[in-house]
């Protein structure tokens, strides 16, 4: 499957909470037949919960119980099962080519973006949405857990980048990325 790296995509500007899903993954999940899925750093689940309404296997991984017990009831709450791991992503043995779509939302993976790229299946999609370093920065995590300009994109070069971009007045990045097919 690959995608336009310039498709202009509707939802980019707008508003989201925290129980929608992203943008980038909604574009990404719609192209694609349900398979099994990955969210890491899962928070209130809202990426682990929109795939599982749609037919993914979902793991879903975070550190903190406060976040994952909540996120738990509300996907009891829409009758979809996800299963929740109560672990460090930094400590995670990532099961290689495991998932046909993993997605990251505003988490620092830079130590474990290998291990993850090689958790996707051959023609797996990672889609990763974060922090830009930008000189007024206001909100959200420090400078050291935000990427560079060019940064991602560089740190996934085996991979096909489908769409990329890097949006400095918003002060964020995202990218939905495929590994080649065998």
């Amino acid at each position: 499957m690959t995608y336009d790296v310039n498709e202009s995509r509707t939802g980019r500007t707008e508003e989201y909470g925290w129980r929608d899903p992203t943008p980038i993954l909604r574009d990404a999940a719609r192209r694609r037949s349900p398979g099994r899925a990955l969210d890491v750093a899962t928070g209130r689940g809202r990426n682990a919960i929109f795939l599982a309404r749609r037919g993914w296997t979902v793991d879903a991984i975070d550190i903190s119980r406060a976040m994952l017990d909540p996120a738990r009831r509300r996907a009891d709450d829409r009758g979809v099962s996800v299963n929740w791991i109560l672990a460090d992503v930094d400590d995670y043995c990532f099961r290689p080519s495991a998932y046909d779509l993993v997605t990251i939302s505003f988490f620092d993976t830079r130590q474990r973006l290998e291990a993850i790229r090689n958790a996707l299946a051959p023609g797996g999609v990672l889609c990763y949405e974060h922090h830009l370093v930008t000189r007024d920065a206001r909100a959200g995590p420090g400078a050291r857990y935000r990427f560079q300009p060019g940064e991602l994109r560089t740190a996934v070069d085996d991979l096909v980048v489908d769409h990329y971009d890097e949006d400095l007045a918003d002060r964020r990045v995202e990218l939905i990325a495929h590994v080649p097919s065998e």
